[in-house]
């Protein structure tokens, strides 16, 4: 999303919210807070389990090719701004004290804080809690929620502070609220968060922060439908959720999975199956050999001005983590239309009228393959497919000038360059960790992988086989 905004020419800040106090383990303030009990499965702290997580997360986007947002707040910074919007909730008389925690008060609300669209049911549009949880007997109604604890059946919250209304700790909607405020003002452009975050945290976040600040908050809602395995939503809590250490060392790259993902429509339910992202790593490198071979049959000179007009960015080793503004843009404009056939143009309008409609990555895809079989010439294919992988983040261009030289180094090999003895080693161990792949003892395929990595030899799994190159 932030990628194809900023493609289309928007300046675009992104805020996000680090969890590492008050989430609760159900939508219910009944729940357990996540991290307290996090950090007594892993006998440690919770602020050294939420530190854990976070860098975890943030090696795992890294690896995926995902920006880094422009902000990321931690909860356990903001406590002061909770605090000051539930004071001014109190005072506006939207909230109320009772058993020695801090209510928001549902009745004072109207209808419209509480649909987000026409799928929901009848019974569901309202904030608070669900119908299958304990009561809580202190709330003044049902669809109340808690915004300060000081009381909970929980004793051992590790996470404490000092406020108007008792030791306690936030609730978990008033967080996003007030981060959000915080960095981003009191109007949010787009808000983001999976389906199942719609009711009732994004219910109450509405709630909440349109009865504190009295007028509209959030323009748009982004929601994202579940990742799904044959039994259902994939999640922590069931323990099947994907890592990408995890594709690793069932020998898939980071590209093959983000490729998977791109290949179906955000609000479209995605089934996962290794058979299916087998697939999607065949289709990826067979994607990447075609462009390799463009690069192979374009005019380097003329290919090299191509990219330049365009704004090459190069998504590999995570180099754009942290890209700018201006890099996230595209480079391509009406002045340099003049570089580029009618039918290059065309091409690019067909990409970017995809990207426009609801981000459909999937029908973006589909435009790189019309490019492929255009009549365009092989500059104007590669530039194209790099302009548009500014979106994408596929890596597209970059691999395929890998392999474009690997395939180069090769041939130099079979010619005798490189040593014969060497040549040969290398080659039994790729056909030893083809057998160690075919048997799935992936640990013994990955620990050859990278003895051969520490011989400067590194190697790339493609449809047509391993090939291998010699690192400087």
């Amino acid at each position: 999303l932030e990628k194809s905004l900023r493609y289309i020419g928007y300046d675009v800040k992104r805020v996000m919210n680090i969890t590492d106090v008050g989430h609760l383990t159900s939508d219910a303030d009944e729940g357990e807070d996540k991290m307290v009990k996090g950090a007594q499965r892993e006998h440690t702290t919770v602020m050294q389990i939420a530190q854990h997580y976070t860098n975890c997360f943030m090696d795992d986007i890294k690896s995926l090719n995902i920006k880094k947002p422009d902000v990321i707040e931690p909860a356990t910074n903001c406590i002061p701004e909770f605090k000051n919007v539930i004071s001014g909730l109190l005072k506006k008389g939207k909230a109320y004290t009772a058993g020695g925690n801090v209510y928001f008060d549902t009745s004072k609300i109207e209808n419209k804080y509480y649909v987000f669209g026409n799928d929901m049911k009848s019974e569901d549009l309202q904030v608070g809690v669900r119908d299958d949880v304990t009561e809580d007997t202190n709330k003044h109604n049902k669809a109340d929620f808690v915004l300060w604890f000081t009381k909970s059946k929980f004793e051992d919250q590790q996470l404490k502070w000092d406020s108007p209304w008792g030791v306690g700790y936030p609730g978990w909607h008033i967080e996003c609220s007030c981060i959000s405020m915080k960095h981003l003002g009191e109007q949010l452009d787009i808000h983001c968060g999976g389906v199942d975050n719609i009711f009732p945290h994004h219910t109450n976040e509405v709630a909440q922060s349109e009865a504190y600040l009295g007028h509209k908050w959030c323009n748009y809602w982004f929601h994202v439908v579940h990742l799904n395995d044959a039994e259902g939503k994939m999640s922590k809590s069931k323990g099947n959720i994907l890592t990408v250490s995890a594709l690793k060392e069932k020998g898939f790259d980071p590209m093959d999975y983000r490729f998977f993902c791109l290949s179906s429509h955000y609000k479209k339910p995605l089934l996962f199956k290794y058979d299916l992202l087998e697939n999607s790593k065949n289709a990826y490198e067979k994607l990447v050999l075609k462009i390799a071979q463009n690069i192979k049959a374009a005019d380097e000179n003329k290919l090299n001005e191509l990219l330049k007009a365009v704004g090459e960015i190069d998504f590999t080793d995570g180099a754009t983590f942290d890209y700018t503004v201006e890099q996230g843009k595209s480079a391509y404009t009406q002045a340099e239309d003049s570089l580029f056939s009618e039918q290059a143009v065309e091409l690019k309008k067909a990409y970017k009228a995809a990207i426009c409609n609801d981000i459909n990555t999937s029908d973006g895809i589909t435009v790189i393959y019309d490019v492929l079989k255009s009549s365009i010439s092989p500059e104007e294919k590669v530039a194209l497919i790099a302009d548009f992988d500014k979106v994408l983040s596929l890596n597209l261009v970059e691999n395929a000038k890998k392999k474009v030289a690997a395939e180069k180094l090769h041939d130099d090999n079979e010619g005798g360059v490189a040593d014969d003895e060497f040549t040969a080693y290398i080659k039994n161990k790729i056909a030893e960790r083809k057998e160690a792949k075919k048997a799935k003892d992936f640990a013994k395929a990955d620990a050859i992988r990278n003895e051969l990595l520490e011989k400067g030899v590194e190697l790339k799994d493609t449809r047509e086989g391993t090939v291998y190159s010699i690192k400087a």
